[in-house]
């Protein structure tokens, strides 16, 4: 028998689903209901150190950048909790990590079409609608799906068995939940090349003056990359430059986001200072613990023999092979998309690429009629950097929302940037023609 059918149902509630629920609260011509396994939101709770800073400025909130007078946004959660002139006196553009996850959770406490404690267990479609069964056994039915289950955390192959070979070793989502463990041994290394590995690097060099223990960080990369801030550079996150990288060769696109890592894997300029500044510090103070920073270093094996970690490391410009014994191990290694089982039912409904990735559509739609089946932040593969860009969830929504019903609810910039991104048409004549 088949209950109310909801124009949509969106599945996860990190930020970018979140703020689709935000933006289509005050909509009474759509119907969606949001479904998320954890019993509370949470974002990224492992790595909500006190300092920390979001990478984009408060305007990259959920709902901002496409309703600036919407109730959900940030700054009138400020004004709502009595922060809003503190925030202005601070006269910084950048809030605290912590600081956006309280946002996130007030925008969440007020939104009827939020369910928590309902993981999907199984998707299917009965010729007429999607079928959406939770833990709980409830049915829901809805014409369409949003998918907001995120990224899962990322570990190189060849030690992913470290995490569970019983030692002292974790991936960096984990890092708030068992740093006490970490901070009680003699020495620990911390393998990644981007702002966790450095804010995590940073804490434990803090903690150092205290406790002794030696220090490591690798990163492959051949330096300490700070992300790249210039404001062209930032056009790149654009409605055109999306539509441009969309447009080219598959081969091409997975090229260009291996070259493309500084531009938003990076690592926060001012945080890179603040790293040699605190070494400084140390130094002069002479409280300085054994500390090796290394690049272009890759660790090819991992071994826990009871005592610590035994990690081979090769040295990719030099060729050489060495090792590093360690008790601790950070894998601040990132973060990679997935395509969850429950969709098993209908993977038939949905386009695939021939690296068995989502074939995501320009307007974010992954099923072969291109009306059914949305994706949050899971087409870097074919968006670009964008995907995962807070600043740009807005817009992907007002797209969304858009092709749900067919126009513009909130205005949808076509075009912003002042460089082109491709030949412009008015160059495409061949000279002397």
């Amino acid at each position: 028998m088949t209950g109310e059918v909801r124009d949509f149902l969106g599945v996860g509630l990190g930020p970018f689903n979140l703020g689709l629920a935000c933006l289509t609260d005050p909509l009474d011509e759509l119907d969606g209901l949001f479904l998320e396994a954890r019993q509370e939101l949470a974002w990224h709770p492992g790595m909500l150190l006190d300092d920390a800073t979001l990478q984009v400025p408060f305007l990259a909130d959920l709902v901002s950048m496409a309703d600036p007078t919407s109730r959900f946004s940030f700054l009138n959660h400020l004004k709502e909790t009595g922060n809003l002139y503190p925030f202005y006196i601070r006269e910084s553009f950048y809030p605290l990590r912590r600081e956006y996850d309280q946002y996130c959770r007030w925008a969440a406490d007020r939104l009827r079409s939020v369910r928590f404690g309902r993981a999907v267990d199984r998707v299917e479609h009965d010729g007429t609608a999607y079928v959406v069964t939770d833990a709980t056994g409830e049915r829901h039915w809805t014409r369409r799906l949003v998918l907001g289950t995120g990224t899962t955390p990322k570990v190189p192959d060849c030690v992913d068995h470290l995490l569970t070979d019983g030692g002292p070793a974790l991936h960096s989502s984990d890092y708030l939940h068992r740093k006490d463990e970490l901070l009680g041994l003699d020495s620990i290394a911390v393998v990644g090349s981007g702002q966790s590995a450095a804010e995590i690097y940073r804490d434990l060099l803090l903690e150092s003056r205290d406790r002794g223990y030696a220090l490591t960080w690798l990163t492959r990369s051949p330096r300490f990359f700070p992300m790249e801030y210039t404001k062209l550079t930032l056009e790149m996150t654009s409605p055109e430059y999306s539509a441009y990288f969309h447009d080219l060769p598959e081969r091409t696109r997975d090229r260009l986001l291996r070259e493309q890592r500084s531009l938003y894997k990076g690592i926060s300029g001012d945080l890179v200072d603040e790293i040699f500044d605190l070494h400084y510090q140390l130094r002069v103070s002479g409280e300085l613990p054994p500390v090796t920073l290394l690049t272009n270093t890759a660790v090819t094996e991992g071994r826990w023999d009871g005592a610590a970690h035994d990690l081979s490391l090769h040295h990719t410009e030099t060729g050489e092979a060495f090792g590093l014994r360690a008790q601790g191990v950070v894998m601040a290694t990132g973060y990679g998309a997935r395509v969850p089982s429950f969709l098993d039912g209908v993977r038939d409904r949905i386009a695939w690429d021939a690296r068995g990735r989502y074939a995501v559509a320009p307007g974010y739609t992954i099923d072969h009629a291109g009306s059914e089946i949305y994706v949050q932040n899971a087409e870097e593969h074919t968006h670009g950097l964008v995907a995962p860009d807070l600043g740009m969830g807005a817009h992907r929504n007002s797209v969304i929302i858009a092709s749900m019903l067919g126009r513009d609810v909130y205005p949808v910039e076509k075009q912003i940037a002042v460089q082109s991104f491709g030949v412009p048409d008015h160059l495409r004549e061949v000279p002397g023609t």
